[in-house]
């Protein structure tokens, strides 16, 4: 049976696929060269959603995510952090990558900021403007709670939602929503502790949903962590969260 509904999945994703298309964007942060992907609806005026994509840089979860907003009347915007020449080819060097962002987080900011003007540029209206993030785009997306991009929500997906003691919590004017694996060994109750101390000192308007019997990577269909039935909830959960911010 679960054999079945992941074949099924993953076909209701390739019909996803034939039914939007995604252009790619060429960006820059100085001399590195950066490649987005946006929604064939840009330039339409709509309300936008900036998808941060997994430690591998953009996949194909983030790819349908974006296909699948624009079916709700968003313009989707995939950031592009690692750019052109440094994109992982495996886990050890998706690590690395990583832990260059992870460890200087105004240079993960900084790259998101460069996205959130792509999807301006899209035609996204400047007020109605969110970001969904997966496991490390997930951790960006507290990022962008954190730095006070002008956005009106995020959501983050089985994120990484550690952040470095040392960093004093500061005011959280954007909504947040934080979709969290119940077996992800990433997020310690104190980890989580933190978390929550951290949103209610920025005064944040915030909600955690845990998803029982999910590891760290519930929502990607590639991943042996696959939950089709808890995906499922998480992403009704997004849009709903997504609807009330962003109709």
């Amino acid at each position: 049976m679960k054999k079945l509904s992941f074949v099924l999945t993953v076909l209701l994703y390739a019909g996803s696929m034939s039914a939007q298309n995604l252009n790619q964007v060429p960006y820059a942060d100085g001399a590195q060269k950066l490649d987005g992907l946006v929604t064939d609806n840009a330039g339409k005026q709509l309300p936008g959603v900036l998808v941060l994509p997994a430690w591998k840089g953009i996949d194909q979860e983030a790819k349908t995510a974006a296909m699948e907003l624009a079916k709700q009347g968003y313009i989707a915007f995939v950031a592009d952090i690692y750019g052109e020449g440094n994109i992982p080819t495996d886990n050890a060097s998706a690590g690395k990558q990583a832990g260059i962002y992870r460890s200087n987080y105004q240079s993960y900011q900084h790259r998101i900021e460069l996205a959130l003007d792509q999807l301006k540029k899209a035609g996204a209206l400047p007020g109605k403007i969110a970001v969904i993030g997966y496991c490390f785009g997930g951790s960006g997306a507290l990022e962008v709670a954190r730095a006070g991009f002008p956005v009106i929500g995020i959501v983050s997906i089985h994120g990484g939602l550690a952040k470095d003691s040392t960093r004093v919590n500061g005011p959280l004017n954007t909504k947040m929503l934080i979709e969290n694996a119940a077996e992800d060994h990433g997020v310690t109750p104190e980890v989580m502790t933190r978390l929550v101390k951290e949103m209610n000192d920025g005064k944040a308007d915030w909600q955690v949903i845990t998803y029982a019997y999910c590891k760290h990577t519930f929502t990607d269909p590639a991943s042996p962590d696959y939950n089709a039935v808890m995906a499922q909830r998480a992403w009704q959960h997004t849009l709903l969260f997504l609807k009330e911010l962003l109709q």
